[in-house]
């Protein structure tokens, strides 16, 4: 199933008034699809100055953005305006306060309004060498409520990633653990300036599977400081490097945790086997998989 079909599965364009974050020159839903409303960190002429160098971003075809979303809270900067959705492809990994960026974004959406996500999935992208983001990362990051990415994930982030990471290789069952992109001065250097500087460097501040990712959302809805369910879930695909995630207002907190822990039951654990005669991932677990997934279930809420 196409990415962006997986995306917008079950939203009205015509009718319904979307918002989207870090289009850039890729945009999910283009004006001529819906009423939509673009959000990003900086005005259009700022982004074309930071991505005028930069080979995987025409700046001729960057969206026009209509609100910017920077030390004044989401609704401020849409105006007060609601929406029945919001799209972020490969945005969720770089904010600096998870629970206040989710927050924000719900305090934006209409009842029953969803939040689309695509994520990267670290175990095919160059966070393969990462460990997961834990709960406890979260929430020393919403304490001090983060605008910039915090020191310590500025250092793991340049640390840790790695250059020739192929998504394709590791499918394929091929070691490809790529090599290090960065060094340890470099680290540190960033790291402090942001410390002493204030400046923002653009790192993963969060690293997810579908099943890490489905965890803390479960424990954040179980502590009150969530109040969205797993609407969808769209599993990450063979040669594929990303998951989707419709999320949805919702507060009731069982409900919303339920529905979390059905998504860690039933996400992929690890990469299947290179054949093509296995199953593989293509959205929500298909009846094939009935029984890991009540195996998985019972470990989950036990």
């Amino acid at each position: 199933m196409d990415r962006k079909v997986k995306l917008l599965s079950g939203l009205d364009l015509s009718s319904a008034i979307g918002a989207e974050i870090g289009a850039l020159c890729r945009p999910v839903v283009t004006r001529p699809e819906g009423t939509v409303y673009y959000i990003d960190h900086a005005s259009t002429e700022v982004l074309r100055e930071k991505y005028k160098h930069d080979p995987n971003v025409d700046i001729n075809a960057l969206v026009d953005v209509d609100a910017v979303w920077g030390q004044q809270s989401l609704s401020e900067a849409l105006g007060g305006k609601l929406v029945d959705y919001v799209i972020a492809s490969h945005v969720v990994e770089h904010v600096p306060d998870l629970v206040g960026w989710l927050a924000e974004i719900g305090a934006i959406l209409k009842p029953g309004g969803q939040l689309r996500l695509a994520v990267p999935d670290k175990r095919f992208t160059f966070d393969l060498m990462r460990e997961d983001s834990r709960i406890s990362d979260v929430l020393g990051a919403h304490v001090v409520r983060a605008r910039i990415p915090q020191p310590q994930a500025i250092i793991d982030h340049i640390v840790n990633v790695r250059y020739d990471v192929s998504a394709g290789e590791i499918w394929a069952g091929i070691c490809s653990n790529g090599r290090p992109a960065h060094t340890f001065a470099d680290a540190i250097a960033s790291a402090q300036d942001a410390f002493a500087n204030g400046n923002y460097h653009d790192v993963h501040v969060w690293v997810f599977t579908p099943l890490t990712f489905a965890r803390i959302c479960r424990q954040l809805v179980e502590n009150g400081l969530l109040s969205m369910s797993c609407a969808n879930f769209f599993d990450t695909a063979r040669n594929e490097l990303e998951f989707q995630v419709h999320m949805q207002q919702c507060a009731d907190v069982q409900l919303a945790a339920a529905s979390w822990a059905r998504m860690e039951a039933a996400a992929m654990p690890v990469p299947p086997p290179a054949n093509p005669a296995v199953p593989l991932p293509e959205g929500r677990a298909a009846p094939s998989l009935l029984q890991r997934v009540v195996r998985r279930l019972g470990r989950v809420l036990s």
